[in-house]
């Protein structure tokens, strides 16, 4: 706090301000609705009396017995693609809790929507996949909320958060949905939907902070206090156990990890470069199941970074705010910052800075168009053709949004690999206006392709809907390029395992002789008896275009019969084309050999994705 606030005393305002500075995000979310509950009892701020351990770090000493259970249920319903919805729906339970409400917290790919009608405060988090779609996880619940046997919902009430990416036209199209849905069911708005961009953090903490107010009792029984935190929400000292061991590796606290190899697996002559990279997990405590993914922290290309500071004249060592503090701006372009995509936010700015009309226009008029010269135009192209004289650095930092991580397939088993994560990348290239360009990350990790001590940012992500089954239960697995790589991972471990269940892989690519990734793996798993068959699609090599889809329709009968025996079916890659044409196919295949009409063979497929037999890892 820069100034003294009329209600703290000044030892008051030291406590709060030593606290404050000892607390993370997830710890700041969790006292937010503790001293929430505080002020929605009307109990005094002074029952929570903060003490120093003598370590610099801030703890809550005991307090007035725990408030009595609310009489209202809650259920936290998440539809997430990378994690970060799940992680929020926990974040608004542990907010919660100091208010007497105990939240359940459900993943909507195990919620069953006929529990809608007897729900009394429902809350959703839900990302948007792709061009407005929910999150794989979530179709059968959206499925169900938009058709005619959703139920009236009067007596619930709602609040809704919705994730999304501003560039793509469909913003937050899935969160949106859900809102007007159960507004439409007759559900009683408990908080305004709240829309939030990639950079989600504060949005969201706001977010939790006040449906949690809203959500407290009005009135506490008799003798009621707050409760002490009791091990059910973040500890105070950044540690599950309170011992002030080190913290572990996750997307706030990624490992450093040491690149171990850094390979171009596409042959000579490919139109593509396509590379594997092996990265070592020694010392950090990270481990992984086949099917979860790795998060890369990456760094922008030195050359754009050169080049941006070129055309907008700016000094490399000017000093710019950061929320890890004042740095040069060279080092917040090269990793603090997305300086490659513009954004809705980007435009504004420079709309204003510039004065340039047809900027204006643009953030005024309709996303599609907006979408559609994202596409056309990055951040350098825009500051390119509407300069703004005697720019400051401040204020090219204020339109830009932080750096994200890129999550990628880990394409390895633990048992195969102990200490690594192997990963199959396709370099994004591409020209635009003259100029060559590359994928953030898949660029940075090509670019350290020949540094023996590379070391790159990692964490694990957890992929909860795309795991193996029994060892017994036989799978199908589709995917074309990179998309191969979570069953590079399926293989290994099944192979370690001893797995006995039938596995087939279909996979598809440009060109056999230079782009039939892992091809020698594939050949000796075939031999091994690991891999039961394997049915190739290469789409430019000579003779009729031929893709994974066009392998599975020739192969209906079989792959109709794998899934009345009981077969798991995994599709992993491109979600615009490869995706909707496997799942078209699969419906053609069932209608055919199942001897059903399209809607019958749409509910089989739809049956399929309820038993968590047909799964997707769509991007």
């Amino acid at each position: 706090m820069s100034s003294p606030l009329p209600t703290l005393t000044t030892d008051q305002q030291e406590h709060v301000q030593r606290l404050a500075a000892a607390l993370d995000r997830d710890q700041a979310i969790w006292v937010s609705g503790y001293f929430a509950g505080l002020a929605a009892q009307g109990a005094s701020a002074s029952a929570a009396t903060i003490a120093s351990d003598g370590a610099g770090v801030a703890q809550p000493t005991a307090v007035a017995p725990p408030v009595a259970p609310s009489t209202r249920l809650l259920t936290v319903l998440f539809g997430t693609d990378t994690g970060n919805s799940k992680e929020l729906a926990g974040q608004l339970a542990d907010a919660v809790r100091p208010h007497g409400i105990e939240a359940k917290v459900v993943d909507m790919a195990d919620y069953k929507p006929r529990a809608l009608k007897d729900e009394q405060d429902l809350v959703v988090v839900t990302a948007t996949h792709g061009e407005g779609d929910p999150p794989p996880n979530a179709i059968g619940f959206f499925e169900f909320l938009g058709g005619r046997k959703a139920p009236k919902l009067p007596g619930v009430r709602f609040a809704v958060l919705a994730l999304g990416d501003s560039t793509y036209e469909h913003y937050c199209s899935a969160g949106r949905q859900v809102d007007e849905r159960l507004e439409e069911l007759g559900a009683e708005r408990l908080a305004d939907r709240v829309e939030c961009d990639v950079d989600y953090e504060d949005d969201a903490a706001a977010w939790i902070a006040d449906v949690a107010g809203r959500l407290a009792p009005t009135e506490a029984p008799a003798g009621a206090g707050a409760p002490a935190p009791n091990g059910t929400g973040p500890a105070l000292n950044g540690s599950a156990a309170g011992s002030g061991s080190e913290v572990a590796h996750g997307k706030k606290h990624p490992f450093t990890a040491p690149i171990l190899d850094n390979v171009v697996l596409t042959g000579r002559g490919s139109t593509k470069e396509t590379r594997h990279v092996e990265l070592s997990l020694e010392g950090s405590g990270l481990t992984y199941e086949p099917g979860d993914a790795l998060g890369i922290v990456p760094g922008n290309d030195p050359a754009l970074v050169e080049r941006l500071l070129d055309r907008l004249s700016l000094p490399a060592d000017a000093p710019v705010t950061t929320k890890q503090g004042p740095v040069p701006l060279v080092d917040a372009l090269t990793a603090t910052f997305e300086i490659t995509a513009a954004t809705p936010r980007f435009l504004g700015q420079w709309a204003e800075l510039s004065g340039a009309e047809e900027l204006a226009a643009l953030r005024d008029g309709d996303a599609k168009a907006r979408t559609a010269y994202f596409h056309e135009h990055h951040v350098l192209d825009i500051v390119e053709r509407f300069p703004v004289p005697g720019l400051q650095a401040e204020q090219l930092v204020a339109g830009l949004r932080p750096l994200q991580p890129r999550l990628y397939s880990i394409a390895s088993s633990l048992a195969a690999a102990p200490d690594e994560a192997h990963l199959t990348v396709s370099t994004v290239q591409y020209d635009l206006h003259g100029l060559g360009r590359t994928g953030v990350a898949s660029g940075h990790l090509a670019r350290l392709g020949g540094d023996e001590d590379a070391v790159v940012p990692v964490y694990v992500q957890a992929n909860e809907h795309f795991r193996l089954p029994g060892d017994d239960v036989p799978i199908i697995m589709v995917g074309a390029g990179t998309g191969v790589a979570p069953y590079r991972a399926f293989m290994q471990e099944r192979e370690a395992r001893g797995a006995e269940g039938r596995s087939w892989l279909f996979f598809g690519e440009r060109n056999f002789r230079s782009d039939f990734l892992y091809q020698v793996e594939w050949q000796q798993l075939l031999k091994d008896g690991v891999l039961s068959r394997l049915d190739l699609a290469f789409s430019r090599d000579a003779g009729p275009k031929a893709y994974v889809q066009d392998r599975i329709r020739r192969a209906g009968r079989d792959v109709y019969a794998w899934l009345e025996e009981g077969a798991r079916i995994y599709v992993c890659g491109d979600a615009t084309n490869m995706a909707p044409d496997v799942d078209a196919t699969l419906a053609e295949i069932v209608t055919e050999h199942g001897g059903v009409d399209h809607e019958g063979a749409q509910e089989y497929l739809s049956a399929l994705k309820r038993d968590h037999r047909y799964l997707l890892d769509v991007y």
